[in-house]
């Protein structure tokens, strides 16, 4: 049982206007093991830390702690405690965090953080050993492009675009499509293709990537699941153009 005054001294404070139900249900679902006032508590704290992670990643970071101090044996508590320390660039403790949450839920839905978190501390050789060790058809479309982007970036550690171009080379790797990992995956060939020095291949990679977040950000305002497509580059990047199709294509991969 945390001790309540200490932990209240050393924990951020919390708005009023903050309920646990501002935590997602499935991660709520994670805090049934604690009392209620515990769970109420961390399930603020945890929602605190979502909140504010793009602005503030180190609040967001004393958010996950104060959660891991009332619930530490709790999955998506050290989930967020090492999203949160990678956040700050803390990456030893994220790696730790990473694997006591994988050894507590049985999942390797965070192995593409895990990954980056040992190309963090220095060990792209460590790295690339972790994500070959895990088989990407258990993982979902979402993870399988993560993970290779940052297999593909240990390459570029240890010098070598020609494997971290191979890293990409994914069937998610669709440049007439937008999904939701789109962008990322094609900003990330655009980077390995500028270390090969073929800027003009790595230009219109680019290009395919602003155009796919511009055509994500724009269907999610829309509020349609229609398919984005990205008609095909001609020699001028600043050609492509987005079409909408009437198949449902925009993925958002939740695992």
């Amino acid at each position: 049982m945390p001790d309540d005054r200490a932990d209240s001294e050393r924990a951020p404070e919390l708005p009023d206007d903050l309920t646990a139900y501002d935590l997602n249900g499935p991660a709520r679902n994670e805090l049934k093991t604690l009392s209620k006032e515990n769970a109420d508590n961390v399930a603020r704290h945890l929602a605190m830390a979502a909140r504010v992670l793009g602005d503030d990643p180190a609040l967001a970071h004393q958010h996950a702690l104060a959660a891991v101090r009332r619930a530490g044996r709790v999955a998506v508590v050290r989930e967020t405690a090492a999203i949160t320390a990678y956040a700050v660039g803390d990456f030893a403790l994220a790696l730790r965090e990473l694997r006591t949450y994988r050894r507590i839920s049985g999942r390797d839905d965070q192995i593409a953080l895990m990954v980056d978190s040992e190309r963090g501390v220095g060990k792209p050789d460590r790295a690339l050993e972790l994500g070959r060790s895990v088989d990407r058809s258990t993982l979902s479309a979402e993870g399988r492009v993560e993970l290779a982007i940052a297999m593909s970036g240990a390459r570029l550690d240890l010098g070598e675009p020609e494997r971290a171009l191979q890293e990409l080379e994914i069937p998610e790797l669709d440049p007439d499509r937008a999904f939701e990992w789109s962008a990322g995956l094609f900003a990330a060939r655009a980077t390995v293709l500028e270390e090969l020095g073929r800027e003009d291949e790595a230009a219109q990679w680019h290009a395919r990537a602003v155009i796919a977040a511009d055509a994500i950000e724009s269907a999610h305002g829309a509020g349609t699941d229609e398919v984005l497509e990205i008609e095909e580059l001609d020699d001028d990047p600043e050609s492509e153009v987005v079409s909408e199709t009437e198949d449902t294509d925009i993925e958002d991969e939740q695992g």
